[in-house]
């Protein structure tokens, strides 16, 4: 299991992944929220689970009410995201562009890039693939991927634009169709950038 990070680093690690390795501010994250839907979902999304972890029940259902359940709920349907707020996602999430996103109470790991028309939930009640998605470290998912039932996606793979993928896939495996098949490997996977050395 990863250790806890702080809201402050989370945040900031998502922020680096769209403006790159500029000097961090306060500035910084007001302008690059403006200019980048995925990441202004990104902030409130952490925001809101921060919120979760608030002791004081008072303060912590009024946050809720403002954050989760209007602000929150309100970006969703104008933006077309919807994550779970019991999504566990490591830092340096990275929304490409926004519109038919949906992700489910999945794990997905750091430096991720995720793709619009992008479906990440359950597979289906009753059957073999009833279950969550576990997703690695440095994984792309482009545009309209469809990724369901209890399976893992290794480190490194990358997601081909509508692909559909109810099976475990290995690390550093490139997957395109329907149903996804693997049609190679990669060392480096080229569409994950401004991640740390």
């Amino acid at each position: 299991m990863k250790e806890e990070i702080s809201l402050r680093m989370l945040i900031k690690e998502d922020v680096k992944r769209y403006i790159g390795s500029r000097v961090f501010s306060f500035w910084e994250v007001i302008k690059a929220c403006y200019f980048a839907e995925g990441l202004l979902f990104g902030v409130l999304f952490r925001i809101c689970q921060a919120i979760g972890q608030i002791k004081n029940p008072i303060l912590r259902t009024t946050l809720k009410l403002i954050f989760v359940w209007i602000l929150y709920r309100f970006c969703s349907v104008i933006l077309g995201i919807h994550i779970d707020i019991g999504a566990r996602i490591g830092k340096g999430l990275y929304i490409g562009h926004y519109g038919g996103i949906f992700i489910g109470p999945v794990v997905i790991g750091d430096y991720c890039n995720i793709s619009q028309q992008v479906t990440i939930g359950e597979g289906r009640l009753g059957t073999l693939r009833q279950g969550l998605p576990s997703i690695g470290d440095y994984v792309y998912i482009a545009p309209g991927a469809k990724i369901f039932g209890k399976i893992t996606i290794g480190n490194n793979a990358s997601i081909g634009a509508n692909a559909v993928i109810s099976k475990d896939i290995p690390d550093n495996a490139v997957v395109v169709g329907n149903p996804g098949r693997i049609v190679g490997y990669q060392d480096d996977n080229i569409s994950i950038n401004n991640v740390p050395e």
